[in-house]
């Protein structure tokens, strides 16, 4: 079962994360989107979408799945799957 308390906007998890055991970055959640990641463009877009839409992550959205989130979320080409199995846990 998923600890939906450490699930990022982007579905991801910071536990056991290397840069965030290491003291090198905060976590999203922690830091409210704000991490090194994302230093030059201030808060991290996605947080700020999920958090402008009121769920703790993309899945959750009532507009999910958007157009914006191939884009959004680059580094993962399975990620409306990934989140739509996120979604169908948290609502059981």
């Amino acid at each position: 079962m998923t600890d939906f308390s450490v699930i990022t906007a982007c579905g991801e998890c910071c536990a056991g994360c290397k840069k965030k055991d290491a003291g090198l970055c905060p976590g999203c959640i922690e830091a409210d989107g704000i991490v090194p990641e994302w230093a030059e463009s201030g808060r991290c877009k996605i947080h700020a979408c999920a958090k402008e839409h009121g769920v703790q992550f993309c899945g959750l959205c009532a507009d999910f799945p958007c157009t914006k989130l191939p884009q959004m979320i680059f580094w993962n080409p399975n990620i409306t799957e990934h989140l739509s199995r996120l979604r169908a846990e948290y609502k059981n």
